[in-house]
């Protein structure tokens, strides 16, 4: 299989790692050049990637390259591009939406990152505990616990910003 074939094979698991990046803060074109990054490493170093840990190893890679950018940049979290909103049939419509997606938006962005990374995990990518676990280098009862927290944190934000 040469390099190419390999690619392509490759092409869902890296946009579904480009998706999770950009959710995690970074610009779009941030967002793919860390994982052209991560596949070059990820060639530079085949031979000593577990096998069945690839994926867990191209998440780990791309994770790592964005809080460095974060870190070089002193940027915790860049504003995510808001993403295209479905047509509705009334403009208040899509201006409830819109006003939903960036109070959670805020609220994902006061948790933890630690949290913030299970929720969008779990709630938008749709992962199973055993994945995130694999992705994260975390025992699934860990998984839970930490999602369980996140969960009651997040509800707790929600809750006091729509009391106020």
């Amino acid at each position: 299989m040469d390099t190419r074939q390999l690619y392509e094979l490759l092409q869902p698991k890296l946009n579904e790692i480009r998706k999770y990046l950009i959710r995690l803060g970074a610009s779009s074109s941030d967002a793919e050049d860390i994982v052209q990054e991560a596949v070059y490493k990820a060639f530079l170093y085949i031979d000593s990637i577990e096998n069945g840990k690839f994926s867990a190893w191209l998440y780990k890679v791309a994770i790592n390259r964005y809080y460095d950018l974060c870190r070089r940049n002193k940027v915790i979290a860049a504003k995510i591009d808001i993403m295209e909103i479905p047509d509705y049939e009334l403009p208040e419509d899509a201006l409830l939406q819109q006003e939903r997606k960036e109070e959670v938006e805020a609220i994902l962005s006061q948790l933890a990152p630690l949290h913030k990374q299970l929720l969008i995990m779990k709630y938008e990518m749709e992962l199973p505990y055993k994945e995130i676990g694999k992705l994260l280098g975390m025992r699934m009862e860990h998984v839970k616990a930490a999602l369980y927290q996140a969960r009651q944190q997040f509800k707790k934000r929600y809750g006091s910003d729509r009391n106020e």
